[in-house]
């Protein structure tokens, strides 16, 4: 009998998510199924939305699904619309890995920022379900069929999200476009990343270039996608330590320098520390200092 290889998953997300009573409260965004254009060129469509205006910020057809682009997309919509307080997105990437914590270089770069990193349930895209009907319309619109080449495709994308934010009632808004109601962010870009802030009850460390870090004498590996970032370790009294990456939890280590990738919760609900001021909105996340 032949055994079927087992493949690692991104871990799930298991926190709850952010109430969504204001623009730039939640923002969504996914990469819409991939086509060619009529000359064969691969169009991967990122979209970024408001959830609770249903403003589309962005609509861009990327070459390549890496990193490296799509934070070049999210950084001149905060650079236009400012920042919002959660990016809502599924567990594709960039937006997760296989990292503890389901943590990518994007949702690192996301929390850095004092924007926190959502995810849906896998095979549950209803979730992030006011996105997925604008995708429905927009591939009707703009992709059946696909435009002669990447620029015309492009135009397309544009006079669509035009169409859509200044025109096109809405039935869940009161039948008026989302422009009437979306407003930008207040929150500015930061002039600098900073690491995240911990309570004093959580040793924060950092974890080398190799993907490890120390702790009670013991070198533990973790993640090269953590490399170089500020982590903490929260000591229960069972001697074993709460790994947290800001406010992502991301597994527990023992003092014999075990780790185990099985976090109990992804968010910290934690009853004090620079994480508490914004329950209703964030879980107890404050990115206040980013406003």
């Amino acid at each position: 009998m032949k055994l079927r290889r087992r493949h690692a998953k991104t871990p799930p997300y298991d926190g709850p998510f952010s109430q969504c009573t204001a623009p730039n409260q939640v923002w969504c965004a996914d990469f819409k199924g991939w086509f060619r254009t009529q000359d064969h060129v691969c169009c991967y469509p990122l979209t970024i939305s408001d959830a609770f205006s249903r403003y589309l910020i962005r609509c861009e057809g990327l070459r390549q699904t890496n990193f490296e682009k799509t934070r070049l997309v999210f950084r001149s919509a905060f650079d236009e619309y400012g920042m919002p307080l959660a990016i809502r997105t599924d567990n594709g990437p960039p937006f997760a890995s296989r990292a503890p914590g389901g943590l990518s270089a994007l949702s690192i770069w996301l929390i850095k920022l004092g924007v926190r990193p959502e995810r849906i349930e896998p095979g549950k895209p209803t979730q992030n379900g006011r996105h997925e009907r604008m995708h429905r319309t927009l591939k009707h619109e703009t992709a059946t069929p696909p435009r002669r080449n990447r620029l015309s495709q492009q135009r397309a994308f544009d006079a669509f999200r035009r169409d859509y934010n200044e025109t096109r009632p809405h039935e869940a808004l009161g039948q008026i476009p989302p422009a009437a109601v979306y407003r930008a962010s207040l929150r500015e870009f930061p002039m600098h990343l900073e690491d995240p802030a911990y309570p004093a009850s959580q040793e924060p460390c950092r974890v080398r270039l190799d993907g490890s870090f120390r702790w009670c004498q013991q070198t533990i590996s973790l993640s090269p996608v953590l490399q170089g970032e500020l982590i903490a370790v929260e000591a229960l009294p069972s001697g074993v330590g709460r790994l947290w990456f800001g406010p992502i939890e991301l597994g527990t280590v023992d003092n014999e320098g075990r780790f185990r990738a099985d976090a109990l919760r992804q968010f910290c609900l934690r009853s004090a520390g620079p994480y508490t001021d914004k329950l209703e909105l964030c879980t107890n996340i404050d990115y206040g200092r980013y406003s």
